[in-house]
């Protein structure tokens, strides 16, 4: 079929299905690369473009789609229970949702727990800010600097990325805390006991100026942020000082949940010494593309609600088909162990790879949540601008990625499903690696 029909198959078709995007779509809505990405299917850990273009996905629709692109297990179960009801709504019993609810009240590690479900991780940290400031009576709300928690009116306010809060209103008065970022900031020159010491000292020096707060809501990884975290046990150290003043803590697992750091199932189980968290959310990889978010709190948080609520579309019969199918793939093939068998090899491949390139700054993570930091060579300056080159090259090369980082995008995100092979982590790294000599 000749180019200028614009078949959808052509590049013509996607440049106007681009002009389409933007004659409807607000100019905030971000897309990547120059000439933007339509996906159109995809299997395992690939997925293709309307051009016919295969690509290997190490950023799976942003840290979401989690065990596998058209894993057969989550679209036959999506497929049957499309088949016998779609919705109903939380008005009425609903089974998938109360089985999955036990899977996941069993795995959270919190006490007496219980699990409400919404539609995405905004929503999911939006309703635990709600149960903190009810529960302690009081709209302050600790957060962490560099973080990130949503799209709301109330997890803007409340997330400490400029790049990702457009509006300084805010229903929560919102103080940042230091630590969620090693290598940078007044305290990254310090060793790591130190370096919790001297946070930890922070947060004390902080609630004596401050009424009591609600709630700490801290990412044990940082997604948005660039994968940035702080020496293992900061947030237990926290927790000490927190229950002291009878402060909640927020674990916001949105990114780090269903063992994609590898060592843990739940980011906060790297500072478990103080025990779980009070609330944690969740969303993103549970549903492996269906749109499943929730809260897990202990029953006296959770129920302090006075007033009826409900969720129209939060639990619906197929999401919560389609989050227990996932969840059982995850578990029963050990997922988590194969985020860090292949992701330890990966991230050693990276850092080896970037040891011979000027403009990395450094590679850390673990598992597979991957991140890749570029600055400006001989310098610690931050290059946003080899970072959407590389994004680009990688493209070229067959690889998606993402990217994200504090105060200027300069970091790769990479994040594959976690049933990534050996084989394909190696083919990645190679083509992540030219991209970066290229660059």
């Amino acid at each position: 079929m000749p180019r200028a029909t614009g078949h959808p198959g052509t590049p013509q078709g996607t440049d106007r299905l681009l002009d389409r995007h933007r004659a409807v779509l607000p100019d905030w809505l971000a897309l990547y690369y120059d000439r933007p990405l339509e996906i159109t299917h995809g299997e395992g850990r690939h997925v293709w473009d309307a051009d016919g273009n295969r690509y290997l996905d190490f950023f799976g629709g942003i840290l979401t789609t989690m065990t596998a692109h058209a894993l057969p297990e989550v679209t036959k179960a999506v497929s049957e229970q499309a088949g016998r009801i779609i919705h109903s709504s939380t008005l009425y019993l609903n089974r998938p949702m109360v089985e999955l609810a036990e899977r996941i009240a069993t795995l959270s590690g919190i006490p007496d727990a219980r699990v409400f479900f919404t539609t995405s991780g905004t929503e999911a940290n939006d309703t635990a800010l709600m149960l903190a400031t009810t529960y302690r009576a009081s709209n302050q709300i600790l957060a962490m600097r560099n973080s990130y928690h949503g799209r709301s009116f109330s997890t803007v306010s409340v997330t400490g990325n400029r790049g990702w809060s457009p509006t300084s209103l805010s229903p929560l008065q919102t103080l940042y805390v230091h630590g969620g970022v090693r290598d940078r900031g007044p305290y990254a020159h310090l060793g790591d006991d130190a370096f919790i010491a001297a946070c930890v000292a922070d947060l004390e020096d902080l609630l004596g100026h401050t009424r009591a707060p609600a709630a700490l809501i801290a990412e044990p990884v940082q997604g948005v942020g660039g994968f940035t975290a702080p020496p293992d046990g900061l947030y237990a150290a926290f927790r000490e000082v927190l229950d002291r003043h009878g402060i909640l803590w927020i674990s916001d697992e949105v990114q780090t949940g269903w063992g994609r750091t590898g060592e843990h199932f739940w980011g906060w189980q790297a500072h478990a010494a103080s025990g779980s968290p009070d609330i944690l959310t969740f969303a993103k990889g549970i549903g492996n593309g269906m749109s499943i978010g929730g809260v897990v709190a202990c029953a006296d948080i959770m129920n302090c609600l006075d007033s009826n609520s409900i969720s129209t579309f939060g639990g619906s019969p197929v999401t919560m088909a389609a989050g227990l199918a996932n969840l059982s793939y995850l578990l029963e093939h050990d997922l988590q162990g194969n985020a860090r068998r292949v992701g330890g090899l990966l991230i050693e491949r990276l850092r080896g790879i970037g040891a011979g390139v000027a403009a990395v700054r450094e590679v850390r993570g673990r598992g597979l949540m991957i991140g890749v930091e570029l600055v400006k060579p001989g310098t610690d300056e931050a290059s946003p601008e080899r970072a959407a080159a590389v994004l680009e090259a990688a493209r070229e090369g067959g690889l998606l990625i993402g990217k994200g980082g504090g105060h200027n995008t300069s970091v790769l995100r990479i994040a594959p499903p976690l049933s990534l092979t050996v084989a394909e982590a190696e083919q990645g790294a190679a083509i992540l690696e030219q991209a970066l000599r290229g660059v």
